[in-house]
């Protein structure tokens, strides 16, 4: 991505978490930005364009960081600790990432509907990797589904937490969640 492309992509994901997708106009952005509609257009087609990739990218960099992660430990409750270390950085580096997703989750519009395709499809590998250790013996019987909904839930809670109680380290976060949760799906 060359440099005023990622300097689109930052400003609009700033301006969306702040304002919301709705009440960010193209205007806004370049603006912000400083640069003509013609070289934001350039880039990308639309606002709706940048958010989706905006969501995208996000989603692929949750996804990819669980893939890298979780293969490194061969026990389960291993593979969810490193998840949760994973969402509790996200939280911390990409605060405004987190605020967009959860905004944009609700509603019947098809940036709503991205949103949910993208979390969805993330939310289901976390159920992929539980499913497994409940199979293996690893993680307590229970509904895969509900795990990783919980599990994706975090993000959602660890904002509110951050934001409740803004002096937290990545690894205070982290403790608090790792120890609520291990302890429920530990066999």
């Amino acid at each position: 991505m060359n440099k005023t492309k990622r300097k689109i992509f930052e400003t609009a994901m700033k301006l969306f978490a702040k304002k919301g997708y709705d009440a960010t106009s193209v205007e806004d952005i370049t603006a912000t930005v400083g640069v003509a509609k013609g070289t934001l257009y350039y880039h990308f087609s639309s606002k709706e364009e940048i958010f989706n990739f905006l969501v995208e990218e996000g989603i692929k960099l949750l996804q990819n960081s669980v893939d890298i992660k979780t293969e490194k430990h061969d026990n389960y409750l291993d593979k969810i600790k490193a998840i949760i270390l994973i969402e509790v950085k996200i939280i911390f580096k990409y605060e405004d990432l987190i605020t967009i997703l959860l905004s944009q989750l609700w509603g019947n519009e098809i940036i709503n509907q991205t949103c949910k395709e993208q979390v969805f499809s993330y939310i289901n590998k976390i159920e992929t990797i539980v499913e497994e250790g409940m199979k293996k013996g690893e993680i307590k019987q229970g509904d895969p589904k509900a795990v990783a909904a919980e599990i994706y839930g975090l993000i959602c809670s660890g904002l509110v937490y951050k934001l409740r109680k803004d002096d937290m380290t990545i690894m205070d976060v982290y403790k608090q969640f790792e120890d609520t949760i291990i302890k429920g799906l530990e066999v």
